[in-house]
């Protein structure tokens, strides 16, 4: 079995060696290496920018002085694309003053030759540890910001809660992940949060939707095409792979693309490099795959509608996102942002919903998911006149909801009998699993004042 990867080890570390000097740069990877650090080793300055530009490392050891690309212009090009990277340069004697001023442009450190083996590899211990702070400190703003969603998703309910926990144990992998769920329901913001809390985070992503693209024009738009491959391909051109290089490509509604297509993306997947179509030149990529469908592909693969074999390959993680109306707790705490996201976007002072209108929301059941809701609250907000969106604002699929939904409430089935203090626990009770436990909202949509609510849920000790 492969040995498990230390995430605090030194193996975890992503590193880079570069110098023209061939033997220098394989004598200082093994000086590492002999400590644990995995070494990647470029032996010329173009190389090791195009490294750099395809890949994601942790720190950059490189010579200062090199042909054609020299080590000024690859701290550039790794400040550029690897913010979080730590560059040492490597300097002789007459070089220092340069490898100083390199510093203020961002270098981590300088090391001046000859290198001694202690040298080295304390100089590289204090950029590691530079790495790992950074690490911790991104983990710990991450942390801060879960109270109001993952990196931008909105959510309250236990379901998405548990989503978010598996999200956070794949992110920081390489892993190939298929996420699943219906129309609307916000795969490609899943997809964003993936990227944007791995590795990967300060290359690109690309979204590709298989579906919105004509059969015949599928390959190119992944692979890329050379000028006179068909008839409108008057030039060159960069397919999503190559422009996600170093990133992370979102491949929507993978369920809808042809089998001949799925034949060579499963190759590409394999091999880590695509031909353009109408060349014979291979091109070597580093993407991470994130697919989504809302298909079952499990039937198209028993109709012989997808490949078996690129079934397995794309979905070595899964995540399968529920529709809204199995996660109740969400709309109001969706609601509530939409209308913020809108009434900026729009200029409209809207103060807030009715608990008329809150109701309703809670008991629609969103076909559409949280597009269609998004939508809703925009609609409400462009047509609203007197700055409170009512029942009068609500758009057309809305206005017939009812709103007496007690056959999904954990109450009683049937309030006639019960005592008044029954009820009026159990209307309590409902209000806030609604609200998510928002005690103001709650008081709001009930018609009581804040304190009476408070003096009610200690008599009933909710």
């Amino acid at each position: 079995m492969p040995k498990e990867l230390d995430p605090q080890g030194p193996d975890s570390i992503r590193t880079l060696i570069v110098d023209n000097d061939r033997a220098h740069a394989y004598a200082m990877a093994e000086i590492l290496e002999r400590v644990g650090y995995v070494c990647e080793v470029a032996t010329s300055g173009p190389e090791g920018r195009q490294r750099v530009e395809q890949n994601i490392y942790d720190v950059v050891v490189t010579d200062l002085v090199m042909n054609e690309v020299d080590g000024m212009q690859l701290l550039g090009r790794t400040r550029e694309l690897l913010p979080g990277c730590a560059v040492i340069l490597v300097t002789g004697h007459a070089t220092v003053p340069k490898a100083v001023e390199a510093m203020q442009l961002g270098a981590f450190n300088f090391l001046e030759k000859p290198i001694s083996s202690d040298r080295l590899r304390a100089v590289f211990a204090g950029a590691v540890d530079a790495v790992k702070l950074r690490r911790q400190n991104l983990e710990l703003s991450q942390r801060l910001d879960e109270r109001f969603g993952f990196e931008g998703i909105i959510y309250a309910s236990d379901k998405m809660q548990q989503l978010i926990d598996r999200l956070k144990r794949i992110a920081p992998t390489d892993a190939t992940v298929l996420i699943s769920g219906e129309s609307g329901t916000g795969k490609e913001l899943i997809a964003q949060a993936i990227h944007q809390n791995s590795p990967r985070k300060n290359k690109r992503i690309v979204a590709l939707n298989a579906r919105a693209v004509a059969e015949n024009l599928v390959e190119s738009e992944l692979f890329g095409h050379v000028k006179g491959a068909f008839t409108d391909a008057v030039t060159d051109r960069m397919g999503a792979f190559e422009y996600a290089n170093g990133g992370t490509l979102f491949l929507d509604e993978v369920g809808d693309m042809p089998i001949s297509t799925q034949i060579k993306l499963l190759r590409v997947l394999e091999e880590h490099q695509i031909t353009r179509v109408g060349d014979n030149k291979p091109i070597q990529v580093n993407v991470r795959l994130v697919s989504a469908t809302n298909r079952k592909l499990e039937d198209a693969v028993q109709a012989s509608d997808f490949r078996r074999d690129l079934y397995y390959r794309i979905r070595v993680v899964t995540v399968e996102l529920p529709p809204l109306r199995q996660r109740r707790e969400d709309i109001v705490p969706l609601m509530d942002h939409f209308r913020k996201q809108f009434i900026k976007r729009h200029g409209k002072p809207v103060r807030g919903f009715s608990p008329a209108v809150t109701r309703r929301f809670f008991a629609y059941d969103w076909p559409g998911n949280v597009r269609q809701l998004r939508n809703a609250v925009e609609t409400m907000v462009v047509l609203d006149g007197d700055e409170f969106l009512d029942l009068d604002d609500l758009p057309p699929e809305l206005m017939e909801v009812e709103e007496d939904r007690s056959d999904r409430c954990e109450g009683p089935s049937n309030l006639v009998g019960q005592s008044l203090s029954q009820i009026e626990r159990w209307a309590i009770e409902q209000t806030l699993q609604m609200t998510n436990h928002n005690r103001e909202e709650t008081a709001r949509i009930l018609g009581i004042g804040a304190r009476t609510l408070y003096r009610k849920l200690e008599k009933y000790k909710l």
